[in-house]
């Protein structure tokens, strides 16, 4: 089992139809952590703009890795999310992105939060593994996506 299928539920897996933007984004995934994890959701916002603003989080290859500290948050926890849109993402290839995995993670991270980001990095490197979240068409097979992948495959 990979790290990131320990923190990203089913329930925060979302197909967005509606966001053409950052903001509108992060609004939708606080949103989401609010009604989900009873975070509130303006700290989500807040916390990912924060972090935003030191260096854009786009990865390139229309990916981008939001993440931000919570206060009084106990675990890591994710959201995914695929637009239909591609949103500017001041990614260092210059492109839009479609796929924005976000992980919240504790004020006080530990070496567990670079951990998932390096796993984040290297799911998000495979070209095979971008394909096929491209091609999912709904939230269950995105899901299951991301359960599935091995670092060693």
């Amino acid at each position: 089992m990979n790290l990131i299928s320990k923190i990203l539920l089913p329930d925060n897996i979302l197909l967005d139809t509606e966001s053409t933007s950052k903001k509108r984004v992060f609004e939708r995934v606080g949103l989401l952590f609010e009604n989900n994890q009873q975070i509130a959701r303006n700290q989500v916002f807040d916390s990912l703009f924060t972090r935003e603003k030191l260096g854009s989080t786009g990865l390139g290859q229309g990916v981008a890795i939001p993440h931000g500290r919570i206060a009084k948050l106990r675990d890591a926890t994710a959201a995914f999310v695929k637009t239909s849109h591609p949103i500017p993402f001041d990614a260092p290839d210059g492109q839009p992105v479609n796929l924005v995995f976000i992980l919240l993670v504790p004020e006080r991270a530990t070496d567990l939060h670079l951990q998932i980001l390096g796993e984040l990095a290297q799911m998000f490197s495979d070209q095979q593994f971008r394909n096929r979240l491209f091609a999912c068409e709904d939230g269950a097979c995105l899901y299951q996506l991301f359960y599935d992948w091995d670092s060693k495959a």
